[in-house]
């Protein structure tokens, strides 16, 4: 493949290119960006200042929710800004640093909500053996492969994006760099580089989402020898994780397990998965989970000025 690049900057399309439009998404946006920085600081607080992080699922979800936040800061930040612009560029190096970044943290996500469904599982179907299953160093270590497992995926991505030539147009119709808009707009005949793209984004979602479905197809197994009132509590600790792994893992499926082709409805999607879903996962796990709503109150209410590590 002759690699010749010509082009320094891509345009970016975003949203709309509608006045109006662009300002009501300024505003929303830029709330929801507000919120997701309250809502996963509040957790990741919340849990380190408590008792809560010596367990597992509380320990992946610290770092889920950090993830969250480097995930969406590498999307949301110039899509606020570029709403306020009338031509929207963005460098050929930052979109490049763009795509790794976006598909490294969203790797590491896709990776932990897995690890708190397998987690989940070894509570409820093997709860005596879960202390020596899930102990801390084995937590330190699934986090380190969480982190690993995302870098060789986005390495990848980025790998067989960034020889590819460019050499005009430019405009990406997208709100930030994705492979799929760039294949597009590449100079040459992209048909095996987009196999090896849907090979690697299809392969890492296709095995996460079976190991989800199959995590709670044994819960949902085991649980139904319980008495009702186990059954319930059982339920509720899982409900909260699969509303977030819907809401994100859906969206994600949609895009990239399917040919490295784009739809118009891709931007409307990638809103669910880029900032939606991190804003509404720190509601989804306080609201509905009384461990983490008792935590809140011990240490914003009795703490406020959360004074060293407290465990009250």
């Amino acid at each position: 493949m002759d690699n010749v690049n010509n082009v320094t900057e891509f345009i970016l399309l975003g949203l709309s290119q509608n006045k109006k439009i662009k300002n009501v998404c300024f505003l929303l946006f830029l709330s929801c960006y507000i919120a997701i920085w309250i809502g996963n600081l509040l957790i990741i607080i919340s849990i380190t200042c408590s008792q809560l992080i010596d367990q597992p699922m509380y320990f992946f979800l610290n770092y889920l929710a950090l993830s969250d936040l480097c995930y969406t800061s590498t999307v949301t930040p110039k899509l606020v800004i570029d709403l306020l612009e009338e031509r929207n560029t963005i460098s050929y190096t930052s979109c490049m640093t763009q795509l790794f970044a976006m598909h490294f943290f969203g790797g590491i996500e896709v990776f932990i909500l897995t690890v708190m469904a397998y987690d989940r599982y070894v509570a409820i179907c093997k709860p005596l053996h879960y202390a020596i299953i899930m102990n801390k160093r084995k937590c330190d270590v699934i986090i380190i492969a969480c982190c690993t497992g995302a870098f060789l995926h986005s390495f990848f991505q980025c790998l067989l994006t960034i020889n590819l030539p460019f050499c005009g147009p430019n405009e990406i119709d997208h709100y930030f760099c994705d492979v799929y808009p760039l294949l597009k707009l590449a100079c040459t005949d992209t048909y095996r580089v987009g196999i090896l793209v849907v090979a690697n984004s299809g392969m890492m979602g296709l095995v996460t989402f079976v190991v989800l479905l199959l995590s709670y197809f044994l819960i949902l197994y085991t649980i139904r020898a319980f008495p009702t009132e186990n059954r319930s509590k059982a339920l509720s600790t899982c409900s909260s994780h699969i509303t977030v792994v819907v809401l994100f893992f859906v969206p994600v499926l949609f895009i990239y397990i399917r040919p490295a082709i784009i739809f118009p409805e891709d931007k409307v999607f990638a809103l669910f998965y880029t900032i939606i879903a991190p804003m509404f996962n720190p509601l989804i796990y306080t609201l509905r989970n009384t461990e983490m709503k008792n935590a809140l109150r011990k240490i914003w209410c009795q703490n406020p000025f959360l004074i060293g590590r407290q465990f009250i």
